[in-house]
Parts: structure tokens; sequence; C-alpha cells
């Protein structure tokens, strides 16, 4: 048990627009994409793949909080 009392939280973002690959599975944010191909597949093998899923967010309805003393996350509803 954590001799922490989490006094300092900082909100973090909602899971939201994350895409896998169909290919190598890498989850990544919409956002993150900047050319629209998979960074993971072009890194190993060097083919652009622009085959994506759309991931639904899973946690809908929580609320995730980090603390920064421990790093502890710290889910509400």
């Amino acid at each position: 048990m954590s001799l922490c009392k989490h006094c300092i939280l900082v909100l973090l973002p909602g899971k939201k627009n994350l895409m896998r690959c169909r290919r190598c599975h890498l989850t990544i944010r919409a956002d993150e994409l900047g050319e629209g191909h998979c960074p993971e597949c072009f890194e190993i093998n060097g083919a652009k793949q622009y085959d994506f899923e759309e991931i639904a967010a899973v946690d809908a309805g929580k609320t995730r909080y980090r603390c920064e003393e421990c790093g502890v996350i710290i889910e509400s509803n």
C-alpha cells in the first residue's frame, strides 16, 4: 500500500478517435497518424499500410486522474 495521499491529481483526456492497424495491430490516436499510414509497419517493413479500424472507447462515462506524486491512475464514475 502506498503512503501517498494523492493530493495533486491531473485529469487525463478520454480515449477518443483511436485507430488500430489491421496488419500489425498498433493502436494509435487518429491525430497522431500524420501522413495517414501506420508508422510501425513503415518502420519495420518499409511499407505504407493505410488499413485501419476505429476502436470504440470502452471507458465511456469514467473520468480518469493521475497522481503527480506517485503516478497511480484513479478512475471515477
